[in-house]
């Protein structure tokens, strides 16, 4: 019966399951690149996260040296306050030091009785000669500390400056930094976009003509029964010369992919939705689990990197064909092969 039903539908074209394909292989492409396009933004955006972080730190500093800038620009003006006090202080003295001696000179000239009053204004005039320096000196003291205070001012407006100018230039580090990441994302995804074409143009050549080997979408799937026995996870000696030729075809495209280009041939376990329970699988997640952790093995020994390979069983969770009929179960068992990025 199988027979006759094959031989029904060989004689009717039908595009349908093509046109689906197509469908399905269009969608899985822009969900890639959407995916792909996600990750480079979050990637960009944890980058410029660090950045803005840094930025805030300098706007921080920068804010601070301002403050810092203001009160020493107050204090000086307290400063050259305090000095104009004294200077004008200092010219009093004198004033008041000159009419001192112009007093005691006269008083020496006229009376000579008052000596008592003219060795009084000697003592004042002493007096406020000591006055006088020692406002001299406190003037001098105030003009070293000026001097030092405006050293400052120079050092803080060029720290100032230099915040201003590294603040400018991490922003354009940031601006450089997104466009070439953007730029290594979209180069990154085309060549693993060309290997991909390689990798099923080749298999294509390799399995061309078998029907138990099908592409469904960015996949290529063979039927549990090319590889494996019924209930069972040990390759079979006829599956492992079909696997021998795709690991040919892997070996020789993972020569040609350069190394900073992080790929992996995904190796999905399925099968259908009858139960197993047995001592070695007590459910289909063990069988499926079982089976791509067989294949990948097998891989690893035909020489293929382990760190490019990654064993997935999924049980009887993702039916091809949701029907009870033998053939829908039939294309459910099925181990599947994907060629994707790291």
């Amino acid at each position: 019966m199988v027979t006759t039903g094959r031989s029904r539908r060989s004689q009717v074209t039908n595009y349908w399951p093509g046109f689906v394909d197509a469908l399905s292989s269009l969608l899985l492409v822009i969900i890639f690149l959407l995916s792909l396009f996600m990750l480079s933004q979050f990637f960009l955006g944890q980058e410029i996260s660090g950045k803005d972080t840094a930025m805030t730190r300098l706007n921080a500093q920068i804010a601070e040296l301002s403050n810092l800038l203001q009160l020493e620009k107050a204090n000086s003006g307290d400063l050259e306050s305090n000095l104009a006090t004294l200077q004008a202080t200092l010219s009093t003295t004198s004033a008041e030091r000159d009419r001192l001696a112009t007093e005691a000179a006269g008083a020496g000239a006229g009376v000579a009785g008052k000596d008592a009053e003219i060795a009084d204004l000697n003592q004042k005039l002493t007096q406020q000669g000591d006055l006088s320096r020692e406002a001299q000196a406190q003037v001098t003291l105030l003009n070293q500390q000026l001097a030092a205070l405006r050293q400052q001012i120079g050092a803080l407006e060029e720290a100032l400056q230099a915040s201003e100018a590294k603040d400018s230039e991490s922003k354009s580090q940031i601006a450089d930094l997104g466009s070439r990441l953007n730029v290594a994302l979209a180069q990154r995804v085309q060549d693993l976009s060309r290997y991909r074409s390689d990798f099923f143009g080749k298999l294509r050549a390799v399995l061309e003509g078998r029907s138990d080997v099908r592409v469904v979408g960015d996949r290529f799937v063979f039927q549990s029964e090319v590889l494996f026995g019924a209930g069972e996870a040990a390759i079979s000696s006829a599956g492992e010369a079909e696997l021998g030729k795709l690991a040919s075809v892997i070996k020789d495209l993972s020569s040609q992919i350069p190394e900073d280009i992080n790929w992996v041939l995904r190796v999905d376990g399925h099968t259908d939705k009858r139960p197993i329970n047995t001592p070695e699988f007590p459910s289909n997640w063990e069988l499926s689990a079982a089976r791509a952790i067989a294949v990948t093995k097998y891989f690893v020994a035909q020489g293929i990197p382990a760190q490019h390979l990654v064993a997935a069983g999924f049980g009887d969770s993702r039916p091809i064909d949701g029907a009870d009929s033998q053939e829908a179960l039939a294309k459910n068992r099925r181990i599947e092969f994907k060629l994707t990025d790291g």
